[in-house]
This record gives C-alpha cells, sequence and structure tokens, in this order.
C-alpha cells in the first residue's frame, strides 16, 4: 500500500515504525466525475482571472495577500510567512500518543478523515504493530493523540479494524457544534406508548446486516450512463418522478402503514412504498 507519510506511534519508550495511507477519498461526493467549465460556443475551458475591481486590472500571484474581514469592508491582512510561522515543524515524524480511551466514549462526530497505519516492512518491526493491535483490540480502546501533517498539526486516535489500525483524524472540540437546540426540543415532546411499540415494529421489519457493498450512489451509476449515452451519440430516456406522497397527518396512521407495509415481500420498496402512500 502507498504511504503519503511516513513516521512511528510513540506512547511511554515505545516507538512503532508506520506509514500512512489515505483510507477514503478526500470528501463525500456525489460523483466521482469532474467537470470542466467551457465556452458553451466554442466547448473550450475558459480561464479564471483574479480581478482588482478598485483598480481595474488584473492581479497577479505576488500583488495577493490574504485577509481577515474584521467587519464589513474592513480587512487585516496577513503575510504567508506570518501563518508559517504558526505551524508545527516538529521533525521527530512521530505520533505521540497521550492516553487511551475506551472505544464507546468517542462520537463518531468527532472523526474527520480515515488513514490506515501500515507496518514496516520487516517482521521484527511488524512485530510491535501486531501486538499493539491486539492489545487494543482486546481492551476496546482508541489512543488518542497528535501528530504533525504538512506542517499541520493533527489530533487523532487510533483504532483498531479488523488486522488493521486506523488513524482517525479528530475535529477540536470547539468545531464540533452544540446540540443544545434539538435536546431541548426533544426533551419537551412526549412519546406516547403506543407510537413506540409501532415504531420498534418498523425498526424489527427493517433490521439486517451491515453490508459495505449495499453502500452505492444512484445518482453516480446514472451520471456514468449518461456520459456513455452522450459519448456514444444517443439520449437516454428520460425518468418519470416519483409521485409525491401526502404530508403525515395522522402519526399513528402512517406508524401502522408501515407496519404492513414492512411486511411486503424483502426486495420490493416500491409495494412498500406504495403500502405506506395508500393509507395517507
Amino acid at each position: 500500500m502507498r504511504t503519503s507519510w511516513n513516521g512511528s506511534i510513540s506512547f511511554g519508550l515505545v516507538s512503532i515504525p508506520v506509514g500512512l495511507a489515505p483510507a477514503t477519498a478526500s470528501s463525500a461526493r456525489q460523483s466521482d466525475v469532474s467537470f470542466r467549465l467551457l465556452h458553451r460556443e466554442c466547448l473550450q475551458p475558459i480561464k479564471q482571472k483574479r480581478w482588482c475591481p478598485v483598480h481595474d486590472v488584473e492581479v497577479g500571484p505576488d500583488d495577493i495577500v490574504k485577509g481577515w474581514e474584521v467587519s464589513k469592508g474592513q480587512f487585516v491582512p496577513i503575510e504567508e510567512a506570518e501563518l508559517e510561522s504558526l505551524e508545527q515543524h516538529d521533525t521527530s515524524r512521530a505520533i505521540a500518543i497521550t492516553r487511551f480511551v475506551p472505544a464507546g466514549e468517542i462520537d463518531p462526530i468527532y472523526f474527520d478523515r480515515s488513514y490506515y497505519l501500515v507496518p514496516a516492512g520487516t517482521e521484527a518491526q511488524r512485530r510491535p504493530y501486531a501486538l499493539l493491535l491486539a492489545a487494543m483490540a482486546d481492551a476496546g480502546t482508541i489512543g488518542l493523540g497528535s501528530f504533525v501533517l504538512a506542517g499541520k498539526e493533527k489530533l487523532c486516535g487510533i483504532r483498531a479494524k479488523g488486522d488493521a489500525l486506523v488513524l482517525e483524524t479528530l475535529f477540536v472540540a470547539e468545531d464540533v457544534k452544540a446540540q443544545d437546540e434539538i435536546d431541548e426540543a426533544v426533551s419537551a415532546t412526549k412519546v406516547k406508548k403506543e407510537e413506540l411499540t409501532l415504531a420498534r415494529q418498523i425498526i424489527a421489519g427493517l433490521e439486517g446486516s451491515f453490508d459495505p457493498a449495499e453502500l452505492k450512489s444512484d445518482y453516480r451509476t446514472s451520471l456514468r450512463e449518461l456520459l456513455q449515452a452522450k459519448l456514444e451519440g444517443h439520449e437516454l430516456p428520460a425518468v418519470e418522478p416519483e409521485p409525491e406522497t401526502a404530508p403525515v397527518i395522522d402519526l399513528m396512521e402512517a406508524l401502522r402503514a408501515w407496519v404492513e407495509a414492512a411486511k411486503a415481500p424483502k426486495g420490493k420498496p416500491a409495494a412498500r412504498r406504495r403500502a405506506a402512500a395508500g393509507s395517507k
């Protein structure tokens, strides 16, 4: 596996050589297809210009500086050198674990991006990796720490995933928005026993095992079909939109309808939708 960073995991007097390899794409996107902006008349890519509206001139890279807007139209300029002076220039290339915590204590909302930690090549170097992996899996813990990636400090958590260690970069606490407003609204809403019973029946009727292969994007598939059809010079037939269902008026009636819909043969979601819609 190709690594983008090489260093070590360190805690106490232990140092385990590892490499860092992205485990996912950079972001969850609608499609893996990228587009260019073209001039409709000649189908050539357009060029983006950086323009100063005050001097009415195109601005080059040397004439551009970052600015912090403190009020409407008022900026404090900041030089790249000033930002670089704040960055971490750690040459140790170590992922320093400061403590181990129960995995269940960390809400997934704090996870940012996942990386595989790739063990070093020789068997002697891989043994500490395997030992840490087994110990963390047995204890059900995540190692919390930090390291420097491309000059930027990263908070991280290291967890066991099968026969591999995975590093999750973490959001800082102030970047995770509070949910107090939602908590207050929900806590003031009473749930009836009958409604809860029916909701549980719906969940039970839709229970199943997690299969990563089912995480597919219908949009991506349709987009590829559209692009291939245009490349071959023909058009795809128009897709008829599904009829909109009426808004739910009676919650108990809607729940009962879903319970009946869940009893429909598996693999026929359309039949379930019709059964649920028919009760409205």
